[in-house]
């Protein structure tokens, strides 16, 4: 089972778990929630924007959903990622992996996250109190992503 979205408006996580939690056989479930940060200080995110390139975000998640399918034993798959303008504490991305067996469920969502946090098809900008910035992948980023080269 796989369920791969772009999200155009908020999403609720414990809703979304839920239902996909139901509908496994899996043995675990791995997921992680990203969220907008909330910092204070001089670097407080006021709002987040996500734009992406939309003939190819879909389709990109998808193959992204399949990449990861063929390398772990999954029982199923999800991924929500938001797109638009978001505030403090509204979710952005939502991965979970269902698998028998912890260790795919985990990798799985792992590569997954990695590769939306720093190889995606979606551009970050963000608001502070100092006006709107674009945001690039870290290094530690790109050093993530590496890990998974051997993965086609």
């Amino acid at each position: 089972m796989r369920d791969v979205r772009l999200a155009h408006a908020g999403f609720d996580p414990a809703h979304e778990l839920q239902q996909f939690t139901a509908r496994q056989d899996a043995g675990g479930v791995v997921s992680f929630l990203g969220k907008v940060r909330a910092e204070g200080g001089a670097a407080a995110v006021q709002a987040l924007e996500l734009r992406h390139y939309a003939p190819l975000t879909l389709s990109g998640m998808e193959e992204l959903a399949m990449r990861a399918e063929r390398h772990w034993r999954l029982t199923g798959l999800l991924v929500i990622h938001r797109e638009g303008r978001m505030v403090p504490g509204d979710p952005i991305v939502l991965v979970a992996c269902g698998a028998r067996h912890r260790r795919d469920a985990f990798e799985a969502c792992d590569f997954l996250m990695d590769h939306l946090k720093s190889e995606s098809w979606f551009w970050k900008r963000e608001k502070t109190p100092q006006g709107w910035h674009w945001v690039e992948p870290r290094e530690q980023d790109r050093e993530d992503l590496s890990r998974w080269a051997h993965i086609a």
